[in-house]
């Protein structure tokens, strides 16, 4: 019983209950089951969305890849031990690692001990024992190795982070990164807050994807106190987050075309995002459209002038954009630097669940609009790209396929706009718990709320698609040489405030 494997719909299937309004089955399981279910994430049966510490409890939210089934699945710790997930199944144990830190909530089991979010620099953490401690990098054996230590603080304005690279010669044989040098006590924060003052902070967790976490906490809040919001709110929200999407998509392939040293193509999308920001703040109100999704709906509805001007700019983008990537398709030169460099296999892609153009790009055909679907996604009809190479070349055309389809997307929900209020009659809140998910431009976000009896945030867990896909970096970059590390980073463009909790 102790070696058995648990699939998340066999679990399901066994238990009790009915599924919440949020679309997952809540259930607690015992030790055995827990270690059982941790086989399953190993073998595949189901996909591990998060992990986090709730009180006494941990729990884990998985989901079923063949027929998208989703629980949320609690276990209570004993003695503030519970076993590691991390030992069945490697995308766990940073995710571990950072809640034993915060927390003191310990994985029995897990092989990788060290600190995540602590650097024992301060008296914040009082559930680790890093104070004082020298934080070990993992040993690489060979002969004519050398150390390259990078960051935490890196040239240009850019979030700290440290990448330890092992080489011989140019050659890169490992990666190690070390991160939660922006920890900003986000959980704590948000805990015993007012529902309107943590959406304010959930929408700062990773600023570039202001947008994913206002939508995902918005949805969780709304599920709890069981309002739906009006039909004009949703197309709104629809449009501010693919908006997001494309200025993201964009500019990020103009910056991998600039660390292939082609500047031409990056100043063109450089150009071609500030448009869209200037229509954003045109629009909503804010050049990212900070704050602009609330519960219960949207805080800024769009005038039809601005509609128009929207339509206009986004077929003029969508253009442009295009002829762009011809450019780029047609330079021997840049594809000799992006085909076959930062290869992510199939494989590692699907054990890390990754989302977004990191897995996609790697054939996993994931994509929590359509997979999860929420309004306004479920009655839309859109194309999700795959690619089946993993390298840099495939990330950047799944951002050109996936920005082409959300142009359309908008227009087709800008065709769909008729006037109507754009914010829910009232929101009462009330005790209870529910999770989204959510499509970032990065890959899904998984945001869990918890409201108590004077429906305030009890607790709250946000989970950035970046938890999984930094490691895969890692291994991508083995094999490679040193100059080529800033395109598959960039070619990445991992969030380092998100998962720094």
């Amino acid at each position: 019983m102790t070696d058995s494997i648990l699939g998340v719909s066999d679990l399901i299937a066994a238990a009790a209950g009915e599924t919440c309004a949020d679309g997952y089955r809540r259930i607690a399981v015992t030790e055995v089951e827990w270690q059982a279910l941790a086989r399953g994430c190993a073998e595949g049966r189901h996909d591990l969305l998060a992990l986090w510490v709730d009180g006494k409890r941990v729990r884990i939210a998985l989901r079923d890849p063949g027929t998208s089934l989703r629980a949320i699945v609690s276990l209570d710790c004993a003695g503030d031990r519970y076993p590691a997930i991390g030992c069945f199944h490697a995308p766990a144990i940073r995710l571990e690692r950072a809640m034993r830190d915060l927390y003191g909530c310990v994985p029995d089991g897990l092989a990788d001990d060290r600190p995540w979010l602590d650097h024992g620099v301060g008296p914040a953490f009082g559930n680790s024992s890093a104070q004082g401690q020298f934080y070990r990098f993992l040993p690489a054996e060979g002969e004519g190795l050398h150390q390259i230590p990078v960051g935490p603080v890196h040239a240009g304005i850019i979030e700290p982070g440290h990448f330890r690279f092992t080489a011989n010669g140019e050659t890169i044989v490992r990666l190690e990164q070390r991160f939660g040098y922006t920890h900003k006590g986000v959980e704590a924060l948000l805990a015993g807050g007012a529902i309107d003052k943590a959406a304010r902070l959930a929408a700062r967790i990773s600023g570039d994807s202001t947008v994913a976490y206002s939508f995902a906490f918005a949805r969780a809040v709304e599920s709890i106190c069981g309002v739906e919001i009006p039909q004009r709110a949703r197309l709104l929200r629809g449009i501010m987050a693919e908006l997001e999407r494309i200025s993201h998509h964009i500019s990020d392939f103009g910056a991998i075309c600039n660390d292939a040293s082609v500047v031409t193509i990056n100043a063109h999308c450089a150009l071609l995002r500030e448009r869209l920001l200037q229509m954003a703040d045109r629009c909503f109100g804010h050049r990212l459209m900070m704050d602009r999704i609330v519960p219960g709906g949207v805080v800024r509805d769009l005038a039809d002038d601005d509609a128009r001007a929207l339509r206009h700019l986004l077929e003029e983008t969508a253009a442009s954009f295009a002829n762009t990537v011809r450019v780029y398709d047609e330079s021997p030169s840049l594809l000799d630097r992006t085909v076959s460099t930062g290869i992510v296999t199939k494989d590692l892609a699907r054990r890390f669940a990754a989302g977004g153009f990191v897995g996609r790009a790697s054939g996993r055909d994931f994509d929590s609009r359509r997979d999860a679907a929420y309004t306004p996604y479920d009655s839309l009809s859109f194309t999700v790209p795959t690619r089946q190479r993993g390298d840099v070349d495939a990330r950047a055309w799944i951002r050109a396929e996936e920005t082409a389809a959300s142009i359309d997307m908008i227009l087709h929900m800008l065709d769909r706009l008729v006037p109507g209020p754009i914010r829910a009659g009232s929101l009462t809140p009330q005790p209870g718990e529910a999770a989204a998910l959510v499509e970032a431009f990065r890959g899904d976000v998984f945001v869990t709320v918890r409201l108590d009896e004077q429906g305030e945030v009890a607790h709250c867990h946000a989970r950035d698609p970046s938890w999984f896909q930094w490691p895969l970096l890692e291994a991508a970059i083995e094999g490679n040489i040193v100059a080529d590390f800033p395109l598959c980073n960039k070619s990445f463009n991992c969030s380092y405030s998100g998962p720094d909790l």
